[in-house]
């Protein structure tokens, strides 16, 4: 049997049983838990979390948001996740292979500009992001080429990748 069209049934499979939709960013999700605690003064959640599906043909493009996001990795390839902030541009490899520098869990910070990407070809990478205060819609901001090229010239190969 071909295994691309395994790969694609897997795929497939994962996005059913999760009841995963396309995500704005890319990729699919599902948001499993919305904490009923409301943080008053922001109007937000306490909490959120999500399943989230990335495959070696999507990216998830770059985007701010301001609450701290958590991820941990639950199987397929390891994810690159990409980040622009003062310090400038840093790749973070999302997975369980900790010998090759992975890391099972990563924290994006509130306010950090950031997109992710599958390591290998022909595959899918399947995390959770668990986000405080929990994500809302109005505190997310997608990013074309051009407003980021403004900040981040010496990284026009990357964002052109990922917006």
């Amino acid at each position: 049997m071909d295994p691309l069209n395994n790969r694609a049934i897997e795929i497939d499979a994962i996005v059913e049983k999760l009841q995963l939709l396309p995500h704005p960013e890319g990729g699919f999700y599902n948001e499993v838990y919305r904490s009923e605690e409301i943080i008053e003064d922001r109007e937000r959640n306490l909490f959120t979390s999500i399943y989230f599906l990335l495959t070696s043909e999507n990216i998830s493009k770059f985007h701010r948001i301001k609450s701290d996001e958590l991820w941990y990795f639950h199987s397929g390839s390891p994810l690159i996740v990409h980040t622009l902030d003062a310090n400038g541009y840093s790749q973070h490899l999302v997975g369980n292979d900790l010998a090759a520098g992975q890391q099972p869990q990563l924290l994006v910070p509130k306010n950090t500009i950031f997109g992710s990407s599958v390591l290998e070809n022909n595959s899918y990478s399947l995390v959770s992001c668990a986000v405080a205060p929990g994500f809302d819609f109005r505190d997310f901001e997608l990013f074309s080429s051009e407003e980021l090229l403004k900040d981040f010239p010496e990284h026009k190969e990357i964002i052109d990748q990922l917006t």
